[in-house]
């Protein structure tokens, strides 16, 4: 049994089918590519697992280590270790990103971090990150460039470690100097705990960040799968001759 196992999932959303029966699997230790045109049902995906209640699970499972996460809140889906790094990361206004980090820090962990822990954690993180301490009294989001959104996205999945992570379109709107920190942020916290899933339309990310399997998305099904040189192909062919396997 794999940690996340999908079986033939289908999503509606506002009354049209979006998926059409999804099979995924990912171990922790692992990182995959959901790769897919425009409207192909990638981030439908993304935020089923995460939870959003916009997204209707009409059918199939999605199981994490055993536990069934669709009749689980969003927030109980947090403290099992699921993470979502959002395509358009919302602004939050009036509240400063150091306290957002500190109450999500302390809602998934058995006891808060003492204060001087956190900060020193969290400096540490930014420093990786190329993010200013300028940043830490600035409310979430709120006047970010799209780098320093997507950025900020990567902070939080390093101060809350978890143990699954979905990307959702974290290489939009990156130039190649952000793209190369956002990547190096990714890959440091790879490692035997974590488990990756990385949505994107391009192959650039995927230049810096080597997934161990590749999966197609196509109209709501998984249509092909292979290794990393998938995305090598896909590179060069684009998806239409996959269209006839969806």
């Amino acid at each position: 049994m794999a940690d996340l196992e999908i079986r033939d999932l289908t999503v509606e959303v506002d009354g049209s089918d979006i998926l059409r029966g999804v099979n995924l699997d990912l171990d922790k230790g692992k990182t995959l590519a959901l790769m897919g045109p425009n409207g192909s049902g990638k981030s439908t995906l993304a935020y089923a697992i995460a939870g959003h209640p916009a997204y209707d699970i009409t059918g199939g499972t999605i199981r994490w280590q055993g536990t069934d996460l669709v009749e689980l809140a969003p927030d109980d889906r947090a403290r099992l270790g699921v993470f979502l790094a959002m395509q358009y990361p919302v602004e939050v206004p009036g509240v400063s990103l150091t306290n957002f980090l500190r109450t999500a820090l302390n809602a998934t962990n058995e006891q808060d971090v003492p204060i001087r822990e956190f900060m020193s954690r969290l400096r540490a993180e930014m420093a990786e990150l190329s993010i200013e301490e300028s940043f830490l009294q600035r409310s979430v989001n709120e006047g970010f460039s799209g780098g320093e959104k997507k950025r900020f996205e990567i902070l939080q999945m390093a101060m809350l470690k978890p143990q699954l992570a979905v990307l959702d379109e974290t290489d939009s709107g990156l130039d190649v100097d952000a793209l190369k920190v956002v990547s190096e942020g990714v890959n440091r916290l790879t490692g035997p705990d974590l488990g990756t899933l990385i949505i994107t339309h391009y192959t650039r990310i995927l230049r810096y960040i080597r997934p161990d399997e590749v999966h197609v998305m196509f109209e709501g099904r998984i249509v092909a799968s292979g290794g990393a040189e998938l995305a090598d192909e896909l590179e060069e062919r684009g998806y239409d001759h996959l269209k006839t396997n969806a």
